[in-house]
């Protein structure tokens, strides 16, 4: 059999109007990520693996090796000396250095960790939050290999804004080489590199939105929609032309953004000289008409390009799975599931595709074990080769007569049209479009050509993502921000007063609000794990799950709801979503801060007594925990909550960072008659 990775490497476009990043996160990704999965895989020459990197990310890269500080927004304040910082830009500052993972990243850095659990900091340990962040954002391969990152890790607190320049010059220097890196890889033909239409844009939704009906009839679509079929072609042409300069080599394959397709959006590659492209599973079924499980492990064609269709099981078990094994269990897994496949079909083309940066700061160390062990194992083993898309591509396909429009997510475009934002979202952009056609006429070539970039721009999938109710992060109003702004530009070229409902924000306030309700009043449940009464826990505190887990995220997530609250004598938990079998074997690791204690807890445990605090359980129908206040002596509790059996853990609450308590809440002020 053979096996075929693409690791998809991808960040929006967060520039303004003026070229300035607002947000980080290409720069950090890049010291953790961009490097490190190269470097990696460098020392298994008999892995090949295919790579595909996007326009925006390339062109966001490039401007750190220009003049970093002013190319992005979070570096130009990160620099300054603290108390040279307003309150608002001190607060926005706060907000990205608490941002990191906190179990794989905050955790290990004692001081790290010290920091990000307190709410006021003078202006030296702001400074230490400022450089740890960073530092927690430095991958293996500066870890392992960079004199001034191991020295500011050892030093730990203390720092001078001094050291902060001496970092950054670092990581800049570092960034400078990461595309050499990957051309040399390419030139060795280890990697095979792809890429994606320029700005990440659904192109089956840019070609006609009807798509989206097609991949599911109940999608609901804005009412004047029109092809932007010129617009697809110049994402495109233009992700062709940055490869070529950044690579030196043309560019033989697509990964299309979102993995979405449909036959003309195929069609149009096809006319550019693309000769594969890769999608999701899904897809292939409702183009067969048939749910056969076997199909997806061949190469198929249509109309004379390659196509790929990942294997979903096994790239969600890498990208949301793995990360609560040991590298030697989750390896040990994968290889099984492959054997399995190998069994059953020993010529069997294994697909997997996922975010090649995103997974990684889920797992211990970056999932340098996990990736290490994983490419060990399968350049050892004789029955798996792996092969690059370019290699699968000049293989004999079984040719498809029609491909069905979807994308890797459950096969409908459901993640980027449906909601009542996403469908404001497009009709903005369209209205403003309108407008462009309406004006075209007396505008300038070099404004037209302007136009046009921010129209492509604005049609990346990254701003439908993040609008609606399906995905939510703490940077939704700068998204949202960026998203108007950009048709606000469009407007101030022509001339023209931008419409009033371009500055009127599309996401609504929900802040947490959406997965977060605070208590209302007292409670005291009886802690017999049975769900008695809704009356018990009436006026409690909800952390709701399941409104955090993201679309993409296949695997089974145990507990679905938080439920918490308080009276004078104890704290009360319960978790909904507890199985029987869970209840038998399952485990709760409690972590209380800022008391600094640790309780480990069988769900099948009476009352006990740990560490000066009493605490009682019971798990039947849900699990029940209570508390007793007696002996704390502090006002504000941090908890958090990890699930696990003796086979490994499962899954750590809440899923935002720390469920946060204040035992002398009064809750009379929310009484009403």
């Amino acid at each position: 059999m053979t096996l075929s990775f693409i690791w998809h490497m991808h960040q929006p476009n967060y520039r303004d109007k003026d070229g300035i990043m607002q947000m980080p996160w290409v720069f950090l990704h890049a010291i953790k990520d961009y490097y490190d999965m190269p470097w990696i895989v460098s020392h298994y020459p008999e892995v090949k693996l295919t790579f595909n990197i996007t326009a925006p990310l390339i062109e966001q890269l490039k401007l750190y090796s220009q003049e970093a500080e002013k190319s992005d927004k979070f570096l130009s304040l990160w620099l300054r000396e603290p108390q040279d910082l307003v309150e608002n830009e001190r607060r926005w500052l706060i907000k990205i250095c608490k941002s990191s993972h906190y179990e794989t990243m905050v955790k290990p850095f004692t001081r790290y960790r010290e920091l990000v659990d307190k709410e006021h900091y003078n202006d030296r340990e702001f400074l230490n939050l400022e450089i740890l962040f960073i530092l927690s954002w430095c991958g293996n391969y500066l870890q392992k290999n960079n004199a001034v990152v191991q020295q500011l890790f050892q030093k730990e607190q203390n720092y001078t804004v001094d050291d902060k320049k001496i970092l950054l010059a670092t990581l800049i220097e570092f960034i400078a080489g990461i595309w050499s890196f990957y051309k040399k890889l390419y030139q060795s033909k280890q990697i095979v590199i792809a890429t994606t239409p320029f700005y990440h844009p659904i192109l089956p939704l840019l070609l006609d939105m009807q798509n989206a009906k097609k991949a599911n009839p109940n999608t609901q679509i804005p009412k004047e929609t029109f092809s932007l079929k010129e617009d697809a072609t110049r994402h495109i042409i233009k992700a062709k032309e940055l490869f070529r300069e950044t690579f030196g080599s043309n560019v033989k394959g697509f990964w299309p953004a979102e993995g979405a397709v449909d036959e003309e959006s195929v069609e149009l590659l096809a006319s550019q000289g693309i000769h594969w492209i890769a999608t999701d599973e899904e897809v292939l079924y409702k183009s067969l008409g048939n749910k056969e499980k076997k199909n997806i492990y061949f190469p198929y064609r249509y109309k004379n390009v390659a196509i790929g269709f990942r294997d979903h099981r096994l790239s969600d078990l890498i990208g949301f799975e793995y990360r609560y094994k040991s590298a030697k269990d989750a390896v040990q897994s994968f290889l099984l599931e492959l054997e399995v496949i190998q069994k059953n079909d020993e010529n069997a083309h294994v697909y997997i595709v996922l975010d090649g940066e995103n997974a990684w700061e889920y797992y211990p160390k970056n999932g340098f074990d996990f990736l290490h062990k994983m490419y060990e194992s399968l350049q050892n083993i004789s029955w798996c080769s792996m092969l690059t898309m370019d290699e699968i591509s000049k293989m004999q396909t079984k040719t498809l007569s029609h491909l069905a429009a979807g994308s890797w997510i459950n096969g409908t475009f459901d993640t980027w049209v449906g909601d009542r934002e996403k469908i404001r979202a497009w009709e903005l952009l369209f209205m403003t479009k309108r407008d462009y056609n309406r004006h075209y006429e007396h505008l300038t070539q070099k404004k037209r050509t302007l136009i046009d970039e921010k129209f492509l721009f604005a049609e990346s999938s990254d701003w439908f993502w993040w609008y609606g109710n399906d995905h939510h992060s703490e940077f939704d109003n700068e998204f949202d921000l960026l998203f108007r702004n950009n048709l606000v530009t469009i407007y101030e070229l022509m001339e023209i007063y931008p419409p009033h409902d371009l500055f009127i924000p599309l996401v609504k306030k929900r802040s947490s609000g959406d997965f977060l309700i605070h208590p209302q009043s007292d409670i005291t449940p009886i802690i017999d794990g049975k769900k008695d009464s809704f009356f018990e826990w009436m006026g409690c505190g909800v952390v709701d799950e399941s409104q955090l887990f993201s679309t993409m995220d296949r695997t089974k997530q145990l507990i679905k709801k938080i439920y918490y609250g308080q009276d004078s004598q104890k704290l009360y938990f319960a978790f909904e979503g507890v199985s029987h079998e869970l209840c038998k074997k399952g485990m709760i690791h409690l972590i209380i801060d800022p008391l600094k204690i640790e309780i480990e807890i069988a769900f099948c445990t009476d009352a006990k007594n740990f560490s000066s605090l009493r605490v009682e359980s019971a798990c039947k129908d849900w699990l029940e925990l209570s508390i007793e206040k007696k002996n704390i002596k502090v006002q504000k509790l941090a908890l958090r909550f990890e699930i696990y059996t003796q086979e490994g853990a499962l899954q750590t609450l809440p899923s935002f960072g720390d469920l946060l308590i204040d035992l002398n809440d009064d809750y009379s002020k929310n009484w009403f008659v």
